[in-house]
This record gives C-alpha cells, sequence and structure tokens, in this order.
C-alpha cells in the first residue's frame, strides 16, 4: 500500500494525532495535498514563520492567523468539525518541550476523537514525550522508489540541451544505484554529473555511490569500504564464487520481471585467516554494490534504549541506501556482553535478527563467525541466510592459487617460484598465513643487499611459523564438525562427496600427537 493510501486509511480510522518521520518535507507534503484533493479533504499547513497557509483545492474563507504553538492549536481546536480537515505543523517537536504545549496538545488530541479533524506532525525524528506514547501514531514516510527516481531523471533530461548517453540497461543501473537516496539527492548527484561530464552517462554511478558515502558518515556503526577486491584477488573458494556469479544480476529489473527474489545473504563459518573477510569484499567489487560494515562494538550506549536506538538507526541506514551489502563481521560478538549488561545485547541481537528475517529492502547480508559455539541455532536457521558456507584450510591446489595472488600482489611472477613445493609444504596453512610469510621472505631478501626473495626464503619462512592448525587444533576440529554434520556447505566444492576428502591433514599436529604416544 502506498503511502497516501496509508495515510488516507488512518484518517478515516479517526487517528487524531500522526507523527511522519521524514527528512524530505516537500515531497511529503505534495503527496498529502494529492491525498486530500483526491479524498475532498481540507488541509491547512503551518509553520512558525508564515502561519496557517490553505494546502488542498478545498479551502474555507480564510487561514487562521496563528504564528505561535499555542494558537495554532486553539484554532485546531476552534475550527468547525463537520467537514474532513487535516491540520499539517511542521517541526512542531520543537515547541512540545513545553509542558503547557505538550498538555494542550494532548488534550487537543483527545477532543479531536469525536471530530473529522485530525493533526499530523512532520518531523526528522521519532522521538516524543514519554507521556505521547499512547496518543501518537508514528508513520516513517518511504523514500522514492524506482518509478520516483525515474521520474527525476526524466525531468532533468527532458531539456534538448541535456546530453544523454545511456542504454536502457546503463539507465536502470543508475536508478537502482540511486534508489536510498531522496528525490533532492538524486537530482543534485544527476545535475552534478551532467556539470561534471558534459554528458549523462554510466559514470554517474560512481558519483552516486560517493553521495551514498555522505550518507552512511552520519551513522557511528557503519563503516562504508571501498570496492576493491574482485573474485581474481580471492584463492580457491570455487563453489562460493559461482554461487555469487550465479546471484549477479540478482537485483536487476530483469530478474524481478522473471519472478526472482532477492538474495538475503550468507553466513561464513570457518577457521581464522581463511578469507571470509576478504571475501566480504570480494562481493562488493563483484556484484558492484556498496559495501558497509556493521560496527557491532559501536551499537552499545550507556543509556537507558541508547543500543537499540543505534541499531534501529544503522539498520534503517543499511535499507536507505539499499541495494547494497551489509557485512556483520565475527557476528558471535553481538553476544559478547551476555548477561553483563542487563541483556542490552540480547535485545540488540534480537533486533538484528527480526530486522533480517523481515526486510524487504534489497539488503544483502554477510555475516562471518570464528566461534560457533556462541552462535544461538537461531541465528542460522533458513529464512534469514540463503545459504552457510564453511571455509576450510584450502587443499594444495588452493594454496597454489593463493601463492600466485599473494606474488601478484607484490609485483612478482608467479612463475619464477617454485609453486608446487611451496603448496605441499604448506600444509595446514590458512591463506593469512601465507601472505605473511611471502611479506616475510621479503624481508630476508630486502635486508641481504636488496636481492630478490626466493622459493627458499618463502619455505624458511614457513617453517618458522606455527600455523593456527596447530594451535587451535580442538577449535579447528570442532569448526569442522559442521561440514560433516551437513549444517553448512563448503565454500570449495559444491558436492558433499568431495567435500568430506577436502579436510586437510595437520600433518604437524598429527606428528606431535605422534611422539606424545
Amino acid at each position: 500500500m502506498k503511502f497516501e493510501e496509508q495515510l488516507d486509511v488512518y484518517l478515516r480510522a479517526r487517528f487524531t494525532l500522526i507523527l511522519l518521520e521524514t527528512s524530505e518535507e516537500q515531497r511529503a507534503l505534495q503527496l498529502i495535498k494529492e491525498m486530500c484533493d483526491r479524498t475532498q479533504r481540507r488541509c491547512l499547513a503551518w509553520d512558525s514563520a508564515d502561519g496557517y497557509q490553505w494546502l488542498s483545492e478545498l479551502a474555507g474563507t480564510s487561514a487562521p492567523v496563528a504564528k505561535d504553538p499555542m494558537t495554532a492549536l486553539d484554532a485546531v481546536e476552534r475550527m468547525d468539525g463537520s467537514s474532513s480537515t487535516l491540520f499539517i505543523l511542521k517541526d512542531f517537536h520543537d515547541a512540545w518541550t513545553n509542558p503547557q504545549i505538550r498538555r494542550k496538545l494532548r488534550s487537543v488530541a483527545q477532543k479531536l476523537r469525536t471530530t473529522r479533524k485530525s493533526i499530523l506532525i512532520t518531523s526528522h525524528s521519532t522521538s516524543i514525550p514519554e507521556e505521547f506514547r499512547d496518543e501518537v501514531f508514528i508513520m516513517n514516510f518511504p523514500l522514492p522508489d524506482a518509478a520516483a527516481i525515474e521520474e527525476v531523471l526524466n525531468n532533468l533530461t527532458r531539456s534538448p540541451s541535456v546530453k544523454v548517453n545511456l542504454t536502457a540497461l546503463g539507465r536502470e543501473k543508475i536508478i537502482q544505484a540511486a534508489l536510498g537516496l531522496t528525490a533532492s539527492q538524486a537530482q543534485r548527484v544527476f545535475s552534478k554529473a551532467l556539470v561534471q561530464d558534459g554528458v549523462l552517462d554510466e559514470r554517474a554511478i560512481d558519483l552516486v555511490t560517493e553521495e551514498k558515502k555522505q550518507i552512511i558518515r552520519e551513522s557511528q556503526a557503519l563503516e562504508y569500504y571501498p570496492v576493491l577486491e574482485s573474485p581474481n584477488n580471492v584463492g580457491g573458494l570455487g563453489a562460493l564464487k559461482e554461487w555469487l556469479r550465479l546471484r549477479e544480476r540478482a537485483f536487476t529489473q530483469e530478474a524481478r520481471e522473471y519472478g526472482l527474489p532477492s538474495p538475503k545473504g550468507i553466513a561464513l563459518i570457518g577457521i581464522p585467516g581463511t578469507g571470509k573477510s576478504l571475501t566480504a569484499k570480494m562481493i562488493g567489487g563483484l556484484w558492484r554494490m556498496p559495501l558497509l560494515r556493521l560496527d557491532v562494538g559501536a551499537l552499545f550506549g550507556s543509556l537507558v534504549g541508547e543500543s537499540e536506538e543505534r541499531a534501529r538507526r544503522a539498520l534503517h541506514l543499511a535499507e536507505t541506501v539499499a541495494p547494497c551489502i551489509l557485512w556483520i563481521d565475527e557476528i558471535e560478538k553481538a553476544l559478547a556482553h551476555g548477561g553483563l549488561d542487563a541483556g542490552t545485547s540480547t535485545r540488540v541481537f534480537a533486533n538484528i535478527l527480526t530486522w533480517m528475517q523481515e526486510k524487504t529492502a534489497p539488503v544483502f547480508v554477510v555475516a562471518t563467525a570464528n566461534d560457533i559455539s556462541s552462535i544461538p541455532p537461531e541465528l542460522l536457521r533458513k529464512g534469514r541466510f540463503d545459504e552457510i558456507f564453511f571455509l576450510d584450510l584450502p587443499t594444495p591446489e588452493e594454496r597454489k592459487e593463493i601463492f600466485g595472488v599473494h606474488l601478484r600482489k607484490r609485483r612478482r611472477l608467479p612463475e619464477d617460484y617454485d609453486l608446487e613445493k611451496l603448496a605441499e609444504l604448506s600444509e595446514g596453512y590458512v591463506g593469512s598465513e601465507i601472505e605473511q610469510a611471502i611479506i616475510e621472505a621479503m624481508y630476508y631478501g630486502f635486508n641481504d643487499n636488496l636481492r630478490e626473495f626466493t622459493t627458499e626464503d618463502i619455505l624458511i619462512a614457513l617453517e618458522r611459523t606455527v600455523p593456527l592448525s596447530v594451535a587451535q587444533r580442538e577449535n579447528v576440529a570442532a569448526l569442522r564438525s559442521w561440514l560433516l554434520e551437513g549444517r553448512a556447505q563448503s565454500a570449495s566444492f559444491s558436492l558433499a562427496q568431495e567435500a568430506e576428502h577436502q579436510f586437510v591433514k595437520i600433518v604437524r599436529g598429527d606428528a606431535a600427537a605422534d611422539d606424545a604416544q
């Protein structure tokens, strides 16, 4: 149901006091005016500068003269209630800090229940005095949808002097990228593209992304990550990459017309250092979507209700910039305060779970976790994630690929190194440990008269490193049980039979265990 239709229902149901949260006052007033004209309802708008002005075509003889809040409420009370009338009070939340005005507003709202008059207050916030909890109905004004953004684009490009170089697909991409912006923000960024480039083309997508960055900076709990990684920067994980490529076009209009629902998200469970965080960054590059990281620690505040409000605001902001990817790193830390914070972390976590289940905005959630023992079962049940992937120790072929990725990253040719030998002797090492071994080998060469580091240098660095698979052998075994029990899909292999043979033996650990016996 559209906003105008919802508002009409509430007014006919005699909702006498409505708070409309919006930063788009002008667009909201235009839609309200159209609704009032269509339903033959009188509409007056008030502000402290100009007083009352008729907004609807169906108007009275003259608008009441009232520039202060108390007189404005008196005018609402005195006006004839036989005709359906809507009073819009702009920024009235600034006035209800006065106890007398709060009392007056409550009294007027209660008296209006037997009339056909209603009060609508526009505000940028849903914060209301405690005594209004049972009196006020809160509405959120929706951001412009694709049709509204397209109208903004059409109005801007209607002039023959405006140069446009967009295919049908390019036009859709720009409109899709602008979803989450207000109408004025969209118009501003389109105009900037025209001025900067002299033509409106697909380069405007980058400008739209920059505009969304500015919005993200308003939040303390969200961090915008630049999209720099690609699948070529991630070694192995073939099954996961294929799953992602299959859904690369899932957020397009073409997919919606086909009847495909937008993907909800994935959970990445695995051993630390296997590339969970890197994968989250890679998805943003593959799908060309904004990547937002939710800082769970920043959600918690000292005041009562502050943490829940921060979580609500952060999730709403993610929906605002959608379509996007929301990365919740080490999600098990959301419950790290459990029992020590009077249940705040539990409530915050419950809010996140509810939002993940019920969200309709195209926000793709990527949750990573290292400690599965802290994850409640309700998090990983179907409905919240499309798939749960397990990232195990890399296989020999994957280790070869990882060595190649990090050597190219350091401007070296993989062909100059014995990758077969490196892969063979790095069994039990994760991607981050392999990267550090290469960096360590570079130090060997750098401090030896700037010579080029060799395969032997890397092997020495590996030998001096105790891999996590040995240091935390029990934890690795506990994580692997998830795959063996069928509770997750292998990120490397699509078939379960292959995944069963994926496990890399922890050679050094086995040897140590044999010696102990």
